[in-house]
């Protein structure tokens, strides 16, 4: 097994990626070799020491695919160093910070299949336009309308970082 950290990934509207990417530049930066790929692409996980996974939140929840990704590939994490992240528009809402409490159990149903040795939560960006569905659009667009977030890139690069950075050590373990 080589020391190849592999970063994956669910995302809607794009948002997720981006933050994924981000860690894995910060890993990569650090000296690490990085892979940052979608989980539907990602077959095989010998070919890493290390797995951060993320998703964006959808109903509470990881997307499907994502819960997916772990449920089948849970034994293999167990092994490995895992860490955990979360994309979650609840924590653009004005005084997001005070919802990280009630954010951090949407990944109860993750932690319940594989123990995260980290977990990030980050706020996302919201763009209507790339929301899928027609009911969602207009959720999003009401929400906006009421002043429950705004529409935007909310993500906290510098604290995407520094949680990328704090994982070097324990994904090198």
């Amino acid at each position: 097994m080589s020391n190849k950290i592999l970063v994956t990934y669910a995302t809607c509207t794009g948002s997720t990626r981006g933050v994924a990417e981000a860690i894995g530049k910060t890993l990569s930066e650090g000296g690490a070799e990085v892979d940052v790929l979608p989980m539907r692409d990602v077959k095989d996980l010998a070919p890493y020491h290390a797995v951060v996974a993320g998703s964006a939140i959808q109903g509470k929840l990881w997307l499907p695919e994502a819960m997916q990704f772990v449920q089948s590939h849970r034994l293999e994490l167990a092994r490995k160093p895992f860490a955990a992240f979360l994309v979650c528009m609840t924590l653009a809402m004005r005084n997001g910070e005070s919802y990280r409490h009630f954010v951090v159990d949407f990944l109860a149903p993750v932690r319940a299949l594989v123990k995260p040795i980290s977990e990030g939560l980050f706020a996302g960006a919201l763009d209507i336009s790339k929301v899928p569905t027609f009911r969602d659009r207009l959720m999003f667009r009401l929400s906006v309308l009421f002043g429950v977030w705004k529409e935007g890139d909310h993500r906290d690069w510098n604290a995407i970082r520094s949680w990328a950075e704090t994982l070097r050590p324990l994904l090198n373990s």
